[in-house]
């Protein structure tokens, strides 16, 4: 069995929910009408409330899935290292819920949305506050560049693309600097 750091990956946090998301998407396909069943609607949410947490495990396609769960790993391991697995869960968790509660204050009325990414903008937005001039580089740019500018302009580039939920995505970024904010002055534990 494969192992991490010292124990058994299906113990790891950020796998687990990495395996639960591909599940949830393998379990998806083909089943369009589950997909809007668990995506939040605006129109529907006060309803079924509970999609404000079911939309965070619903991914629209293939590469939809496939990038959500390589930016959860890599800004998921790097936060779980800066700031430990509880409070990165805490982070994705409240992220990806305020994430979905922005998209049902501000998005289209009868629009559903699905995906991890307001949970991972929230991991990108703690990290943007945490670790802002680590140098990274995101593809298909070549160039280092200091994280924040990469989470904010990589976040903006994504969100201005047709069809994506920019109101989950923003709740998430807000959310992570936030929390990041606060977890630095010692004024929030998670």
């Amino acid at each position: 069995m494969y192992q991490q750091y010292g124990r058994p990956v299906w113990q790891n946090p950020l796998f687990v929910l990495i395996g639960i998301n591909v599940l949830i998407f393998l379990l998806t396909q083909g089943m369009p009408s589950l997909v809007v069943q668990l995506g939040i609607m605006p129109a529907a949410f006060t309803s079924e409330p509970w999609t404000a947490v079911t939309s965070m495990f619903v991914h629209g396609g293939l590469t939809h899935v496939l990038f959500n769960m390589l930016a959860l790993y890599f800004f998921g391991s790097y936060l779980t290292q800066t700031i430990g697995e509880r409070a990165m869960l805490g982070i994705y968790f409240i992220g990806g819920i305020v994430g979905s509660l922005f998209f049902w204050l501000l998005g289209p009325a009868n629009a559903v949305a699905v995906g991890a990414s307001g949970a991972i903008f929230a991991l990108g937005g703690a990290l943007a506050v945490l670790r802002p001039m680590t140098r990274v580089i995101i593809f298909p740019i070549p160039l280092p560049m200091p994280l924040w500018i990469a989470v904010i302009g990589g976040g903006l580039l994504i969100s201005l693309m047709p069809g994506v939920a920019w109101e989950a995505h923003l709740g998430g970024l807000l959310t992570g600097i936030i929390a990041a904010t606060l977890l630095s002055r010692g004024r929030l534990r998670l």
